[in-house]
């Protein structure tokens, strides 16, 4: 039997537009551990070393991940590898009190389905409606359940690489449908626009989100390439 792991992942609302539309099949995100500069990176599964009762090392479990210096460093991938799945974690709302008391457990008498479609279950991303306007804050996608995401993704490559080594099909594939991702104000009161945004290209879009996130393009880290398809729920 195929050991298919699933694992959230977090994206903001204009990203779950993207993947909800087709337009983002593909995120990177910082090692968390970054290999030396020259570093030579494999992607692929690995024994890591653990230390036997003896005080020696050996082999211990599989993990998939990345790996250089001849195997003696290395970085289990938080995503998973190709086959796993994803589940995306959102800014959410659920008008059910058994719910919002804590600690986000399904109700016994909550139909998924009918929550969606009557209002009681929302999703930022979508926008808002007259009576979300009414409701309390959001809820961070943080502390969404897995019983509450809609979006399951699977992997269908993972690789390593440096930030600035995307192209512009694969910035294009980071769903950058237009400038206003990252731009505050795209357009003045008339409609017209507020800066040179549309006439950039799509590398030069993604630059941007990534800092205006809290990114550093010019430190040009070490990243996760993530290639993802929309799965069936």
């Amino acid at each position: 039997m195929t050991d298919i792991k699933e694992r959230p992942i977090l994206f903001s609302a204009p990203m779950v537009r993207a993947i909800l539309e087709g337009q983002k099949t593909v995120t990177r995100r910082a090692m968390k551990i970054q290999p030396d500069d020259d570093a030579s990176i494999t992607v692929e599964t690995y024994n890591v070393a653990v230390t036997n009762r003896h005080g020696g090392q050996e082999a211990g479990p599989e993990v998939f991940g990345a790996w250089w210096r001849d195997g003696e460093s290395g970085c289990k991938c938080p995503y998973g590898k190709p086959g796993d799945r994803l589940w995306v974690r959102e800014t959410w709302f659920c008008d059910h009190f058994e719910v919002m008391r804590g600690p986000y457990l399904k109700p016994d008498d909550l139909d998924i389905g009918a929550a969606r479609d009557d209002g009681t279950l929302v999703y930022a991303a979508d926008g808002l409606t007259p009576y979300e306007l009414e409701q309390p804050a959001w809820k961070p996608s943080i502390h969404m359940p897995r019983w509450v995401s809609r979006i399951p993704l699977e992997i269908t490559d993972v690789r390593v690489e440096r930030l600035q080594d995307i192209d512009e099909e694969q910035a294009q594939a980071e769903g950058i449908g237009d400038h206003e991702f990252w731009c505050r104000q795209p357009y003045d009161q008339d409609g017209a626009p507020t800066c040179d945004c549309d006439s950039i290209s799509y590398e030069e879009s993604f630059q941007r989100l990534w800092n205006s996130t809290g990114g550093n393009w010019d430190a040009n880290p070490f990243v996760w390439v993530v290639e993802f398809k929309r799965a069936t729920p």
